[in-house]
């Protein structure tokens, strides 16, 4: 009996010495980008004429974010950032830049890519929604960037419309019948989420990096009749948007997929819209109940620049830049500072709120130091990890953006000061301001003059920090 009672003892022995050396697992991922949502568009943020109930619930259980930064203030050059972990002073994408007769400009084939450094990880990685980083078979195409799947839109031009003729599921063009630009029946973005939850469904038993840049809520306002719509239909004064771009309404001759429909209900259809994407991050996160993923599970929610003023779309209306100066294409505040949700459940301390300074090519160390991965050398970035832990965190000495559009912008943030400059590209316009956004957070009151040192110091950062990038020309203040 007593040598029984030893085996058994060293079976357990062992197999408890087995347990304690086995590696734990690797958090699952999922980062969801939303198109243009303001730093005010959702409850949890301020926001009192749209319903955000799921979204308030993420910020309720996790972590909000009062001082995050996108990467610019447009789509291509912020997901750029996003994917590379370098700023756009030294990142590949800086603009909006179209490639025919479908996409954008590619990445290039040596960019190391978030999702590169999670598939080396061990992570199945998958993107859905819109992609705009390289057509499909040049370097850029997102499985040549460490994507296992995509779905979605692989041009953001095409991403203008809600109802496309097609879609793309990696290299395989799928058509969606029922849209001809005139009949509107598959709604793009309930197509991608039904890919996105079969993906988290598919790979339940394995580490997953989930990318879901949404489509919602970009400049088209329309959405299908239903539930969404009737919340809202009836309960704002509206004023009917009525498109002059030739071919910008369905059922138009020549029509021209870059333009926007008109909307007869712009702010009953855009409340929806949001609503519409609260929901579907809802079903993600019911989702991860549902497969027991919760705990080993972290989601980040954020949107990729300030809001759009197209479309019949009223920022104004809905305050969808908060108390911040600016909108899309700005580098004032409302052009750059996005909402920034992260849940980790029992990790991160739930209700939390961090004023942490961090941007989007933070993200990619994050997520290195999540995966257990070596931090890249040559990025932008500091791992706000430790933050989101309650830990003891590295901060930025300044963070630093340029825009190529409108006379070429730059910005610099140092602690409470931001300093803009405008007109980059002609210099008898240019102009330099700065603000303390600590006294003056909606950038009001222009006190370049009081401080001139200050001017000096953060233009020294402007011309340093900018690169030349052949492919995107830009003076960068030298």
């Amino acid at each position: 009996m007593r040598k029984f009672l030893i085996a058994i003892l060293a079976v357990l022995s062992v197999s408890g010495c087995t347990m304690q050396q086995k590696e734990p697992q690797k958090p699952n991922i999922i980062y969801i980008l939303a198109d243009d949502l303001g730093y005010g568009d959702l409850g949890c943020y301020g926001q009192t004429k749209i319903e955000t109930p799921n979204l308030d619930r993420l910020a309720a259980e996790g972590m909000i974010f009062t001082q995050h930064y996108s990467g610019s203030t447009v789509c291509a050059p912020s997901r750029g950032v996003l994917m590379t972990g370098m700023h756009t002073g030294h990142s590949a994408i800086r603009g909006n830049k179209e490639y025919k007769p479908e996409g954008q400009h590619p990445m290039k084939a040596e960019a190391f890519t978030v999702a590169e450094l999670l598939k080396e990880a061990g992570y199945v990685t998958g993107a859905f929604g819109k992609w705009g980083l390289g057509f499909v078979g040049t370097e850029g195409d997102p499985n040549n960037q460490g994507f296992d799947t995509f779905f979605g839109y692989n041009c953001q031009r095409e991403a203008h419309r809600y109802y496309p003729l097609h879609l793309w599921r990696n290299d395989e063009k799928v058509i969606l019948e029922g849209n001809d630009f005139t009949n509107t029946e598959t709604y793009a973005p309930d197509l991608i989420h039904q890919e996105v939850l079969k993906f988290i469904e598919e790979n339940r038993d394995e580490p997953f990096f989930l990318f879901y840049p949404n489509v919602i809520p970009h400049a088209e306002l329309i959405i299908p009749e239903g539930e969404m719509m009737e919340k809202y239909r009836g309960k704002f004064k509206e004023t009917p948007f009525v498109s002059n771009r030739p071919g910008a309404d369905y059922g138009d001759e020549e029509f021209n997929v870059s333009a926007y429909c008109s909307q007869p209900e712009p702010y009953a259809t855009f409340a929806a819209m949001v609503s519409l994407l609260d929901r579907q991050v809802g079903e993600v996160v019911d989702k991860l109940g549902e497969l027991g993923l919760d705990e080993n599970t972290i989601i980040m929610f954020t949107s990729d620049n300030g809001p759009h003023m197209e479309g019949g779309a009223d920022p104004g209306f809905f305050k969808s830049n908060g108390s911040l100066r600016g909108y899309k294409r700005d580098l004032y505040e409302g052009g750059i500072r996005v909402p920034m949700i992260a849940r980790w459940t029992n990790t991160i301390a739930p209700g939390s709120t961090s004023a942490h300074i961090s941007a989007f090519w933070d993200i990619l160390p994050t997520i290195a130091e999540l995966a257990g991965s070596q931090v890249p050398g040559n990025i932008d970035g500091i791992s706000f990890l430790p933050v989101l832990k309650g830990e003891e965190q590295l901060v930025h000495d300044h963070l630093y953006w340029e825009f190529h559009e409108q006379g070429g912008k730059q910005a610099v943030r140092k602690g409470k000061w931001k300093l803009v400059r405008l007109n980059v590209f002609d210099p008898s316009k240019t102009r330099f301001e700065l603000y303390d956004l600590e006294s003056d957070l909606a950038e009001e009151v222009n006190v370049a003059e009081q401080h001139p040192e200050v001017v000096a110091s953060l233009r020294e950062i402007m011309e340093n920090e900018h690169v030349h990038n052949a492919d995107f020309p830009f003076d960068g203040g030298k």
